[in-house]
């Protein structure tokens, strides 16, 4: 008995038919309505007849919402790899992830000559084929950044620029039959695709045992390779062959193929409508029913969990791999697998978890978090993605990645009341919000998510007007350090409530927060957005000019700098040093553009105007999405303050610090307005009245705290606790000034008294009561 322990998957394969060019593109709807998860077409490009079954998949995912789209198979003949890697990434980004490659090494040599192709011998092609792998695969690996080379007989890349990286890890489907293709399969591939029309009898067990001794051999595991099957048959009253029956007889025969022949993806061949219908609503669901029946008796394992010897090598220690909850460990990620390079840095900060766990629920976040602590290994908790402090990931550790976690839910249209999951990213929920004139202040980047921020405070480009985002938090869902799924709001443990806005993740795992939100005043949710570049030439000067109107300005404007120092001395081009430059970021929260031009005016003189845009837009063009998936950033160092004034001492300390050469980016964040109309001590974040953020980067955190310390210690007045890596026992006074950081040890104690969230600037629990 061979089964894999694929989960199944029902597709359907067409014919790319010319005559009625809408023809195959209704199947394809048909196919996804009756449930379906897969449609193909085959290619053939030399044939009239048919419609460019490229162009034709391209079509299709635009008309459809769900099922994923494939070629069965293309012709990598007449389809150069480099061209068609950029190609399925393409499609797979505007299709939501909806892509897969089924490749051919090419059969038809006269037809394929006469459109141009090379003829080449059987040999020949599988050494094409194997080449035509390792450029799809590199240029789709955009976490390597150097060039891609590939010096094939057949195939050669020279340095091509990597890119783009798909929506999600595509697969790749050989259709093949003779031993040294399926071996290629084995090593290289992540499906064998053959029809069954072609196969003798043995001849798929045969095609398994090669597959899974190629496979074994080059360290992987057999159920690594999905096992495809194109099927054809016949609805009829009464049983008259293979697959030519009743429902009940191809339910019959497919759970046989799935369970005894290791097959996980049936493609039936047809063009028939009905027979489409009957496949998808009665067969499919049925056939789904009885082989997890049968799998549930019999113990199989989940293909997801079964890994070859390459990927067992690279697991770290002190992690029980083989005690992972059974709900976790089919999207569970680990240092062999071929996801770990999306899932283990954040925006800025390389990582190297042993684990990462992917929870799709609260309950499983929950079991995340209990089995967790069991590892004597660091934990970490990362929402949506970005996390310029790092402490999102680890090395060596768990991390519990929330990222399937990202509904977003209108629960209250009155109240403007939005219900966000933790994994969502700000850019998606300014997306989703600007057709009701809605928007959320949300920092700056449109990739941050929804979790950290909602955590730690949120200073954004509506900060003024709005308030820190945290201030419009009305409830939570919270998974607790001893495994509890709780809700927080102001009538339900209020405590935890009010530590959990401003705090971090230091007292639990939010899983959702719902979130008032504000209302623009237009129907497309517009803002005025401004850039502008300043000479800052007068460092200090421009500093404290700009902080002057800032201050003084209407609410309605919020506006951040960035700082360039400029570089000295003659360049390796042969021009001249570039001197300081300001970069005005500035949003007026409205369409009121007369009075937002007033504004800019004024900001503009504060210093030498090198360049200015302005635009009317949507907030979610402002915070636009932006991508989950990172590859770290140098590892930054970073420092930041707050301070109530840019005043003369201040601006010149700032500019004293950015031309020391210990920081290669400096930015100024204006909060202060509306957040400064919250009490101090109604929520943990209790720096309410200093009306700017200050923050600088370093490749040395060493050579920046001792910059920072002698330069600005004196000028702050707290900080950010998501932009600073100090971990001086000092800097938790700075984050929580007193009488906030012996409130927030006391719900410490209550919440989490073992300390288990202690990666997001821990904070000590306070001792027993009484």
């Amino acid at each position: 008995m061979t089964d894999y322990g694929h989960d199944l998957v029902f597709g359907t394969f067409h014919t790319p038919t010319n005559r009625d060019p809408q023809a195959p593109v209704r199947l394809a709807r048909l196919a996804e309505s009756a449930g379906l998860d897969l449609v193909t077409f085959q290619d053939h490009p030399y044939q009239p007849a048919f419609l460019d079954t490229w162009t034709l998949l391209s079509w299709v995912a635009a008309q459809t919402e769900r099922v994923t789209v494939a070629g069965n198979v293309l012709n990598l003949p007449l389809r150069p790899p480099s061209v068609l890697a950029r190609a399925v990434a393409s499609l797979d980004l505007l299709s939501g992830g909806r892509a897969a490659l089924g490749l051919g090494a090419g059969g038809f040599w006269d037809p394929i000559v006469g459109m141009g192709g090379t003829r080449l011998t059987a040999g020949e092609s599988v050494d094409a084929l194997d080449e035509a792998l390792d450029v799809i695969r590199g240029l789709w690996d955009t976490s390597e950044r150097r060039g891609l080379r590939v010096d094939g007989k057949h195939h050669r890349v020279e340095g091509a620029k990597r890119g783009p990286a798909p929506a999600h890890d595509v697969p790749i489907w050989l259709g093949a039959l003779k031993p040294r293709m399926l071996r290629l399969i084995g090593r290289k591939a992540d499906g064998w695709l053959p029809s069954l029309a072609y196969l003798k009898d043995g001849d798929l067990q045969r095609g398994h045992a090669i597959i899974d001794e190629a496979a074994a051999a080059a360290g992987r595991h057999p159920a690594e390779v999905r096992r495809l099957l194109n099927v054809q048959g016949a609805l009829a009253p009464s049983r008259q062959g293979f697959l030519q029956g009743p429902v009940e007889q191809w339910v019959e025969e497919l759970s046989a193929l799935a369970l005894t022949d290791g097959i996980g993806t049936f493609i039936l061949a047809t063009d028939d409508p009905d027979t489409v219908q009957v496949y998808g609503e009665e067969i499919a669901p049925a056939v789904r029913e009885a082989v997890a029946r049968e799998r549930a008796s019999s113990g199989t394992a989940p293909a997801a969990t079964r890994r070859g010897e390459r990927a067992i090598a690279l697991r770290r220690p002190r992690i029980d791999y083989t005690a992972v909850p059974a709900a976790l460990a089919t999207t569970a990620v680990e240092p062999g697998d071929r996801a770990y390079d999306t899932v283990r840095h954040n925006y800025l900060r390389s990582g190297a978890p042993g684990l990462v766990l992917r929870p799709g629920s609260a309950a499983e976040v929950a079991e995340a978090v209990t089995w967790a602590r069991s590892q004597d290994v660091p934990l970490g908790v990362r929402s949506g993605g970005h996390g310029i402090s790092g402490r999102s990931t680890n090395d060596g550790g768990i991390v519990v990645d929330l990222g399937r976690l990202d509904g977003i839910d209108v629960v209250d249209e009155a109240a403007r009341r939005v219900r966000i999951g933790a994994g969502a990213t700000w850019g998606r929920v300014a997306e989703t919000l600007a057709p009701r004139g809605w928007a959320i202040s949300s920092g700056d980047y449109g990739g941050v998510g929804v979790g950290g921020l909602t955590t730690a405070g949120g200073v954004g480009f509506l900060g003024r007007t709005y308030g820190l985002t945290i201030d419009h938090v009305v409830a939570a869902e919270v998974v607790t350090a001893d495994g509890r799924v709780v809700r927080a709001a102001a009538d339900e443990n209020p405590d935890l409530f009010w530590g959990l806005r401003g705090a971090g993740g230091n007292l639990g795992v939010v899983t959702w927060v719902e979130i008032e939100a504000m209302e623009l005043g237009n129907e497309q949710g517009s803002v005025v957005f401004s850039q502008m570049t300043l000479d800052a030439t007068d460092v200090a000067g421009v500093l404290e000019r700009w902080g002057g109107v800032v201050e003084s300005a209407p609410r309605e404007l919020t506006s951040f700098l960035i700082l360039s120092p400029g570089r000295r001395g003659r360049l390796a081009d042969g021009s001249d040093d570039q001197g300081p430059v300001a970069q005005l970021m500035t949003v007026w929260a409205g369409d009121d553009t007369d009075a937002a031009v007033e504004q800019l005016e004024r900001l503009a003189t504060a210093g030498p105007l090198l360049g200015h845009q302005a635009y009317l837009l949507p907030y979610s063009g402002v915070v636009q999405a932006g991508d989950k998936h990172h590859a770290g950033g140098g590892d930054p160092a970073v420092r930041s303050g707050l301070v109530e004034h840019l005043d003369a001492a201040t601006a010149q300390a700032f500019a004293k610090l950015a031309l020391s050469g210990e920081a290669y980016f400096l930015q100024v964040r204006a909060t202060g307005g509306a957040g400064n109309d919250v009490e101090a001590g109604a929520t943990a974040y209790a720096h309410r009245h200093q009306n700017f953020l200050l923050s600088a980067m370093s490749s040395s955190q060493e050579r920046l705290d001792a910059a920072w310390d002698s330069v600005m210690e004196p000028h702050v007045d707290g900080l950010y606790l998501s932009f600073d890596t100090d971990t001086r026992p000092e800097r938790l006074t700075d984050a929580f000034p007193e009488p906030t950081l012996a409130r927030l040890r006391e719900v410490k104690r209550d919440w989490d008294p073992d300390n288990v969230f202690r990666a997001n600037f821990p904070v000590p629990p306070a001792g027993p009561q009484g």
